[in-house]
């Protein structure tokens, strides 16, 4: 791509309403939380590590629910797609043309689906974890020794399924923005991203401010109760 037909890309694209602000909060809120989570568990404090990762389940428990009731570019019904779609994607990405996708491709879609649903199964080990000296999770008297010992092996262990998501993300981000040129991570700050008047579309529709809030309370409280159930 010339300087002279970049200019008139930039030029000519203007910003469409994409991702709404509970949305963002969402995405980078959980970027702070995996990053607690894996720094404390690294030092060895367990007990803000168990913190972290109660926050990670509230966050997850939030997006499932803001996935069925939230804005339009974040319900799964918006961006997920069956297998006839992502092999007509796929073919298209083979044969060198890029679909223009608002939202989430799919593939991407469905690494969003993997990563809530792993990060979900990986903070709950978490809640029977032991580490047979100091620290017990919150539902560790629920099952038995050897159980807990057991989850706790696989509460290590499916983090390396997390980081392996993660570093795909980063790695298709990185992709985007060289290849394509297409920034992804500037409209998860802003809310907008730019569109060129041929892909543009109506501007979707945003839920309201007090149902993600509604929401939230519900899932903080929901991450919090597992505290008291043990």
């Amino acid at each position: 791509m010339t300087e002279r037909d970049e200019t008139s890309r930039t030029t000519l694209a203007t910003p469409m309403i994409l991702w709404d602000l509970p949305t963002r909060i969402f995405h980078w809120s959980l970027v702070v939380c995996i990053a607690g989570s894996y720094l404390t568990a690294e030092d060895g404090d367990l007990e803000l590590h168990q913190t972290f990762g109660l926050c990670v389940i509230g966050l997850v428990l939030f997006r499932i629910m803001w996935g069925f009731v939230g804005s339009e570019p974040s319900r799964f019904t918006t961006f997920l797609r069956g297998p006839t779609a992502i092999l007509r994607y796929l073919r298209a990405v083979r044969s060198g043309k890029h679909p223009s996708i608002p939202t989430h491709n799919p593939l991407g879609a469905l690494s969003v689906v993997a990563l809530l649903a792993i990060l979900l199964v990986q903070a709950g080990l978490g809640l029977f974890a032991t580490d047979d000296i100091f620290f017990e999770g919150p539902l560790n008297g629920w099952v038995s020794y050897d159980m807990a010992a057991t989850l706790t092996g696989w509460h290590h262990l499916t983090f390396d399924g997390v980081a392996i998501l993660i570093l795909l993300h980063l790695v298709a981000i990185g992709a985007y923005a060289v290849l394509l040129r297409i920034d992804l991570v500037s409209p998860m700050v802003t809310g907008k991203k730019l569109v060129k008047p041929e892909d543009r579309v109506p501007d979707p529709r945003m839920a309201p401010l007090w149902l993600a809030v509604v929401l939230a309370g519900v899932a903080a409280g929901l991450a919090y109760g597992l505290t008291l159930i043990g």
